[in-house]
């Protein structure tokens, strides 16, 4: 289980310090030599310096990104500034809007092994980068059957707390994903002690999503209990199968379908009815979708031509950035088709 997101406001240049240490920290508990946090820290500062000089409401955000076991340190960059016209050139050394060297998102696309952005003119921008560690076997674009899908999943503790609420997990066995999301009541260490219990449950069993449930159900019993929703994924037959308690939000959204996914009434550990699997249909090029109801759920990226192109974490970043309610945990986790 991964720690939820530092979420750093930066404001001005202390601000840009906190972040990079922060990063450079949270690099050398992953495992980071000398040489990669040096590249962490060059992708924060740079990513920072930018919102500061440039953003309106700029946060960095920095966690872990596990695919396949394969674990790297990804920081993302929000913010409501002035967006970018032409992505392309500001990726280019040497282009400048303040006079500066202009070698900021040149050097993090360098410096990190995966690179996104999504940039909107008079609507902000969002970045998301990601740092490897140095051993070959943990690099993201090492061979891995996980690669059939790539995933985001961003987690964040409620404001004025450090243990979150939420939890998550993903699971891929060929060409099958499964994915859980669990919301602990209220929040604080007793609703993450409940969060954490359905994950535990949840990469214990095996079976449909209905069954897969009503074990977390058990498991969850003695805790304040939790909603929980959980979905497979069939990348060969274009379906997918849910089943869930509670008020987690599953979305199938692409550019030409916009689908919710309803659970039934319930709270896993306390009482849910006879629980039963629900499929639907995964087009081609849809994305999957889930969150807490720490993101509002009446969003929509309806005005973002390209983002749905974009990698999973910036377009989980993109929803958190403008969508969330700001008074509870929030998880958001997005799921495609390589």
């Amino acid at each position: 289980m991964a720690e939820p997101y530092l979420d750093i406001p930066i404001d001005d240049d202390s601000s840009v310090g906190e972040a990079r240490r922060a990063a450079v920290r949270l690099a050398g508990e992953l495992g980071f030599d000398e040489v990669a946090s040096g590249r962490v820290a060059i992708v924060a500062t740079e990513l920072g310096t930018n919102l500061a000089r440039h953003a309106r409401r700029g946060r960095i955000l920095l966690g872990c990104h596990d695919a396949a076991g394969a674990r790297s340190l990804e920081i993302l960059a929000l913010d409501h500034g002035p967006g970018m016209a032409d992505v392309n050139s500001c990726l280019v050394d040497g282009f400048s809007t303040s006079g500066t060297p202009g070698t900021g998102f040149g050097a993090v696309q360098r410096m990190a092994d995966e690179f996104s952005v999504y940039s909107r003119p008079g609507a902000g921008t969002v970045i998301a980068a990601r740092v490897a560690p140095p051993d070959p076997a943990a690099r993201q674009d090492a061979p891995s059957p996980a690669r059939r899908f790539r995933h985001a999943g961003i987690r964040l503790a409620a404001p004025g707390e450090t243990a979150c609420g939420d939890d998550w997990a993903l699971r891929v066995e060929g060409s099958r994903a499964a994915v859980m999301v669990a919301d602990g009541l209220g929040h604080g260490p007793h609703a993450a002690e409940a969060s954490a219990a359905a994950v535990e449950s949840f990469q214990a069993s095996q079976g449909h999503p209905s069954e897969v449930l009503r074990a977390a159900h058990e498991a969850l019993r003695g805790t304040r209990g939790a909603a929980v929703t959980l979905v497979e994924l069939d990348a060969d037959a274009d379906t997918i199968t849910f089943a869930g308690a509670g008020n987690i939000s599953v979305r199938v959204i692409s550019g030409v379908e916009d689908r919710t996914l309803l659970s039934q009434h319930g709270t896993a550990g306390l009482q849910i009815r006879q629980t039963r699997d629900i499929s639907a249909p995964w087009p081609a090029h849809a994305l999957l979708v889930l969150h807490s109801d720490g993101l509002q759920t009446r969003w929509s990226l309806g005005g973002t031509d390209g983002l749905l192109q974009c990698d999973p974490s910036v377009i989980a970043g993109w929803l958190i950035r403008d969508h969330t309610r700001g008074r509870d945990d929030v998880t958001v986790v997005v799921v495609r088709r390589e």
